[in-house]
């Protein structure tokens, strides 16, 4: 019985070795970052989980520490060229990996913006940082607004990268339930998540963006992957759910907001006709729109760009990024 079974163990793990090119681990362990990584523990609703980030020192400090939000389909992965280029100014950056995505845990419990930013607010503290830039992109920049809504004095400077929800979703997309979110997000694939980032995320598409499809969707070969999808409905439903647009006007530290003039992102996007597309999600529009709510707030836009400056136009978006620091 011990050879049988030895011989079964064996066999499994070389069909495991074979497909971990294709397949994803759910906490993405073999996905590697830009710098090294390192884990807070925290216990929330009961359990012990642990919260992701990396934490980059520069060569020569000036003290400064900008914080880094990563949107909802990504992960710290994404700001490698953003923390070479402001550690090579001096900047201490921190770059977590938010509770329900990237290398953090995906546990079950209630998602929302207010939790995520106490957990964000106790790595700084962990890590000694008194004050820091904020910089958010996508739901990056819905966290970020609440996070500084909530600890004021703990932010320096509000940046937001093409932030979702400047506009509410519940007006206009049709409310649908964790569990019709969970049924979605069980049909993840390659084909489908590729689509999405086509023509929501970039102008135009370069073999050079493919390998944010492949871990978008790598995941989803894996075993634990319905915990991933089922996270990523709750996860949904805090954005659907938790608007901030109508707080703008409330941020009190100085705010500059990127945007990619042909960004066309929504949240639910697949729910609207053509017709509703056509009328939102327009950040031509919602961009001025936007910094007009935020006292004080200066924008930036991109021409010919989408919803990824950071990685569409790395060069234009670094130097103004810089310029505006």
């Amino acid at each position: 019985m011990r050879k049988i079974s030895f011989f079964i163990l064996a066999w499994l793990g070389s069909v495991a070795a074979v497909a971990q090119p294709d397949t994803l681990s759910i906490t993405l362990e073999n996905v590697k970052y830009p710098y090294p990584l390192s884990f807070m523990p925290l216990k929330v609703e009961g359990q012990d989980i642990r919260m992701a980030y990396m934490d980059v020192k520069p060569t020569s400090a000036n003290g400064k520490t900008v914080m880094l939000f990563h949107g909802k389909n990504f992960g710290g992965y994404y700001w490698g060229n953003v923390i070479e280029a402001l550690t090579a100014k001096g900047y201490r950056v921190v770059v977590p990996d938010q509770i329900g995505f990237g290398k953090s845990s995906k546990p079950f419990i209630h998602y929302s913006f207010h939790k995520l930013a106490t957990f964000n607010k106790k790595l700084l503290d962990t890590l000694g940082v008194q004050k820091a830039t904020i910089m958010g992109h996508s739901m990056g920049g819905m966290l970020a607004t609440r996070f500084t809504l909530m600890y004021p004095n703990t932010v320096d400077k509000l940046l937001l990268e093409d932030p979702i929800g400047l506009e509410d979703y519940r007006t206009f997309v049709p409310y649908q339930s964790a569990e019709q979110d969970y049924a979605t997000e069980l049909k993840t694939s390659f084909e489908s998540v590729k689509k999405y980032y086509q023509t929501s995320y970039f102008t135009q598409w370069k073999p050079e963006y493919d390998y944010l499809v492949k871990i978008g969707a790598g995941v989803s070969k894996s075993a634990d992957f319905p915990r991933y999808a089922k996270v990523a409905a709750l996860t949904f439903e805090m954005i659907y759910e938790q608007p901030v647009c109508y707080e703008f006007g409330l941020i009190k530290v100085p705010t500059v907001l990127f945007t990619g003039k042909e960004d066309k992102t929504i949240v639910g996007k697949a729910l609207l006709s053509d017709e509703e597309k056509a009328r939102h999600g327009q950040y031509k529009l919602l961009g001025p729109a936007t910094a007009k709510k935020i006292p004080g707030c200066k924008l930036i836009e991109f021409d010919n760009c989408g919803h990824i400056p950071h990685i569409e136009v790395p060069d234009k978006f670094l130097k103004e990024l810089m310029a505006n620091l």
